[in-house]
């Protein structure tokens, strides 16, 4: 099943709360169960953190990244899908339920924040702008931001239609994971990033300096420090 260009007639916060927010909510427990191995490059970044470091994970998921280092660093998450925050409250994780435009935190109060795979669930580039301005606002200066968004040149097995960057992407739901045995599929809305368009967007948000730009997992990801 491929994904389909985006035509939904709906303004983008309606768009997002019912093709990201409450298909998370729905597909919680198995989108968790497939989300269980770090990618290489955040472990990294994790693992070079000094000891003694304090940090968010805005859109956390199902908290795979909180426990990469319990006990020399401290990090909290927050997500937007509340069935998703009940999954890290259950793991012991510091969690909350917090909105990516709106995050609970005072300015310049992390040594690190990391964004897997979040900001491409934003609609519009207003949006996008000030998801990525709320994750500078809460660290602190000299601190380092890791933030992964879906690529448009995707090497894996989904098809995209060229040229199209706003989709919806379908999650299948097991049979076998309903009550009534029957297949679910959930559609995600996804903003799909050209190459140099993620690291566009941190610079035009300004404040930082980037400092080292890639592609993994098919993602673009962008690592930069607060000035």
């Amino acid at each position: 099943m491929n994904p389909v260009a985006d035509s939904l007639a709906l303004n983008e916060a309606d768009k997002e709360e019912q093709y990201v927010h409450a298909v998370y909510n729905q597909i919680a427990g198995h989108f968790s169960d497939t989300r269980f191995k770090p990618w290489p490059v955040i472990e990294k970044f994790i693992k070079d953190l000094p000891v003694g470091s304090v940090g968010a994970d805005v859109g956390c998921g199902n908290g795979k990244y909180l426990g990469l280092r319990t006990g020399d660093i401290f990090m909290m998450g927050t997500d937007r899908s509340e069935s998703l925050v009940d999954i890290c409250r259950q793991r012991q994780y510091e969690c909350l339920v917090s909105d990516g435009l709106d995050l609970p935190y005072r300015d310049d109060a992390f040594d690190f924040v990391i964004s897997i795979a979040v900001i491409h669930h934003f609609s519009s580039i207003e949006r996008r702008k000030k998801a990525v301005s709320e994750l500078l606002r809460i660290l602190r200066p000299g601190g380092k931001v890791l933030v992964f968004a879906w690529a448009m040149e995707q090497k894996g097995r989904r098809k995209f239609e060229q040229g199209v960057q706003d989709v919806l992407v379908p999650w299948v739901v097991p049979g076998s994971r309903q009550q009534n045995g029957s297949e679910m599929v959930y559609q995600r809305y996804y903003h799909l990033f050209k190459e140099g368009e993620l690291s566009g967007l941190v610079d035009a948000v300004g404040g930082c300096a980037i400092e080292q730009v890639g592609y993994d997992r098919d993602n673009w990801y962008v690592v930069a420090v607060k000035k």
